[in-house]
């Protein structure tokens, strides 16, 4: 059985910073794409980020330049660096991982952006 744990959200202002984490644990051969995606109330999941198991990356229009994301392939770990958060990046982000040929999600970790 495979988990996806995520960690790092909370609240912050407006032009602030948040670093989101997800770690992989169980039986584990492989990773291939790890994602970032969001769901903001009222609207569908999207996605932020995504990251090849060779560190090719892609992101959302609406997030280029701010945010950053990563991956540890030795500890099954992706990471969101963000930067100037704005209001509209409210949402619940949820990691997904390509674990083994099968799609794992994480439980989702709430980010508000507010004053």
């Amino acid at each position: 059985q495979v988990q996806l744990v995520e960690s790092g959200g909370g609240l912050v202002q407006p032009g602030g910073s948040l670093r989101l984490s997800c770690a992989a644990s169980g039986v584990i051969f492989s990773i291939n794409t790890m994602d970032w995606h969001r769901q903001a109330p009222g609207k569908q999941r999207e996605l932020v980020a995504s990251i090849s198991r060779f560190d090719s990356t892609n992101y959302a229009d609406s997030v280029k330049g701010r945010f950053t994301i990563s991956r540890d392939n030795a500890k099954n770990t992706v990471t969101l660096q963000m930067n100037s958060l704005k209001p509209e990046d409210t949402a619940v982000y949820y990691c997904r991982a390509a674990v083994d040929g099968k799609n794992y999600w994480g439980q989702g970790t709430q980010v508000t952006v507010s004053s």
